[in-house]
């Protein structure tokens, strides 16, 4: 299919509390979501760049999705929502990804979760390393909150958003997720 002949989508860049984000969405849903970059442009780069299925053009948000950039400025100002209510467009991704990414975005704010636990609520046993990949791969980071999972000891081991583990403690710490950013008993 030739890039003429592809459906359009649309992408919007927004400011937030911890900078300029960006967003992704078709029809069916959001497509792609940015966390921000060094710099705005970057971040723009980084939401227009080829999808597979789609032609992205920079537009207006949708009355949608100007609720969900409200709720999500609003989130990162630390009033907290689930974000389980965004409706994604996931066609462009296969079944496991599906999978994990699903099990992932019921983890609650201030909750987090393991790799090996993903994997064993999927079916997978053994896979948490392939858990791992997949969130690595995650095109909506934050509305699937890649940064709810944690190493098997708790530990910030690898985020590829941009800023990488400190954007992953940053959330967590906006989330007010215990050992992260809030004073513990001990």
């Amino acid at each position: 299919m030739s890039d003429r002949d592809r459906p359009l989508a649309s992408a919007a860049l927004f400011d937030t509390a911890i900078g300029a984000c960006a967003i992704a969405w078709s029809a069916a849903g959001v497509l792609r979501f940015a966390l921000p970059e060094p710099d705005p442009d970057a971040t723009r780069s980084y939401i227009l760049r080829r999808h597979r299925l789609v032609t992205l053009r920079e537009a207006d948000p949708s009355p949608e999705i100007a609720a969900a950039i409200t709720k999500i400025r609003a989130h990162l100002e630390g009033d907290l929502d689930d974000l389980h209510w965004i409706p994604l467009d996931t066609k462009a991704l296969n079944d496991f990804d599906r999978a994990v990414y699903e099990v992932t975005r019921a983890i609650p704010p201030g909750h987090t979760l393991n790799y090996g636990t993903i994997a064993n609520r999927i079916g997978a046993p053994g896979g948490a390393q392939a858990v791992g990949q997949s969130l690595g791969r995650n095109p909506i980071p934050l509305i699937i909150p890649c940064h709810r999972v944690l190493a098997a000891d708790n530990a910030l081991h690898g985020f590829s958003a941009p800023g990488g583990i400190t954007t992953k403690q940053r959330l967590l710490e906006i989330e007010r997720t215990p050992g992260f950013g809030e004073p513990t008993l001990f």
